[in-house]
């Protein structure tokens, strides 16, 4: 279709100099998707897909075990596209209070991802709808404290940014000015409440993700944010029951292909081109999940049968396996408190776990060791490898 510039540029001034910004139009976009049946079909897997992931976290004995390692995989994959070096493991260490191998700011920005996520599923659940107040609300946790914390957590930006180059007569692209973004964003709220007209809930959150991006309405942490729309939506509007799709990887992944379509849109209107690659990478994403969370269901039935055959000793090394679960990397000392077990009893169940080859001490120390679930580990890494 031949479709053309979606939106205006309109001329500003700062820092000294003249560049141009440009102001999106508000969605739906017009004139309308052109649904070819190429692009309807896969609508339809990627429905069939989150359907998919929907059956197996009702599967999953304890889906908060899996969530809380899962959420963590995200808040790395989605700091890593902004440049973060954290991985994994350092944010474990991190949450354990142990030295990560990186600088602090980065596992603190992973970290604050984590809380962000929590705290914006919370909110939803109390009743608060997607909207300005929710996404602030979201921000201001993001951005609490260590890199970016300086850049007004938790209130659109009052200044003119950009994206990419040095100052916005170089940059690659130039967002709505400031006297423009309040009202970009209001019809943002109203296309996501369903005004002017309703939109199937997988297409509004592939459209508004690219119009949240045009309108880069904080001065920080925009990407993140971004990003964390798409799984906020989804489960606001009970398409998945749990947090459990995050398109990350994906996009970090097939990176330059992601800016070329959301700068295609802006440009020429092709937005049938981002939603073939946004149906995509849901289609894709949501088999890994599955598959991951088949893989640390077989994972962890074969440990516990391993760990069974210890006689005497399993009832107290199953418990310590049930909180390596939810913390594959941690210390003794940390069990204690998690079980009620005495630290002799949780020495010798870790004992256990390193003969059966489930367990690793990654330390030497007599005291404070450190160990991991090293399996388990490896699977949820899988992707985040810097």
């Amino acid at each position: 279709m031949n479709r053309k510039l979606q939106g205006k540029y309109v001329t500003i001034t700062t820092v000294g100099e003249k560049a141009q910004a440009f102001v999106p139009a508000p969605l739906p976009p017009r004139p309308p998707i052109e649904w070819t049946p190429e692009l309807r079909n896969k609508f339809d897997q990627a429905l069939l897909s989150l359907g998919r992931l929907n059956s197996v976290s009702a599967l999953l004995p304890d889906t908060s075990l899996f969530l809380y390692m899962y959420v963590r995989k995200e808040a790395v994959l989605s700091s890593m596209i902004e440049g973060t070096q954290s991985s994994f493991s350092d944010l474990l260490l991190f949450e354990l209070d142990q030295e990560p191998g990186v600088p602090l700011d980065d596992v603190r920005e992973v970290s604050n991802y984590v809380a962000a996520l929590e705290h914006g599923l919370r909110l939803l659940k109390e009743g608060l709808p997607l909207s300005l107040r929710l996404f602030r609300e979201i921000h201001g946790v993001l951005l609490t404290k260590g890199r970016g914390s300086n850049q007004t957590p938790g209130e659109f930006r009052r200044s003119q940014n950009w994206i990419g180059g040095t100052r916005p007569g170089n940059a690659a692209f130039v967002p709505p000015p400031t006297e423009e973004l309040m009202e970009c964003m209001s019809k943002l709220e109203l296309f996501l409440h369903d005004q002017p007209e309703p939109t199937p809930v997988l297409l509004k959150a592939a459209l508004a993700h690219v119009q949240f991006e045009t309108i880069h309405p904080f001065l920080d942490g925009n990407g993140r944010l971004g990003r964390l729309l798409i799984t906020l939506l989804l489960c606001e509007q009970k398409v998945l029951q749990e947090p459990m799709l995050y398109l990350s990887l994906y996009f970090k992944t097939h990176r330059q292909y992601y800016y070329e379509l959301l700068n295609n849109v802006r440009l020429t209107g092709d937005w049938e081109a981002w939603l073939d690659f946004f149906a995509d990478a849901i289609v894709v994403t949501a088999t890994q999940a599955v598959e991951t969370a088949q893989q640390l269901l077989d994972l962890s039935d074969q440990d516990r049968e391993k760990i069974r055959g210890l006689g005497r000793a399993a009832t107290s090394t199953l418990q310590i396996h049930r909180v390596l679960m939810e913390h594959p990397i941690t210390t003794s000392g940390r069990l204690v408190k998690k079980t009620g077990i005495s630290p002799a009893t949780v020495n010798k169940a870790l004992a256990h776990l390193e003969q059966l080859g489930i367990v690793r001490e990654l330390t030497a120390q007599k005291r404070n060791r450190l160990f991991s679930y090293t399996e388990y580990v490896e699977i949820m890494s899988r992707g985040t490898e810097l």
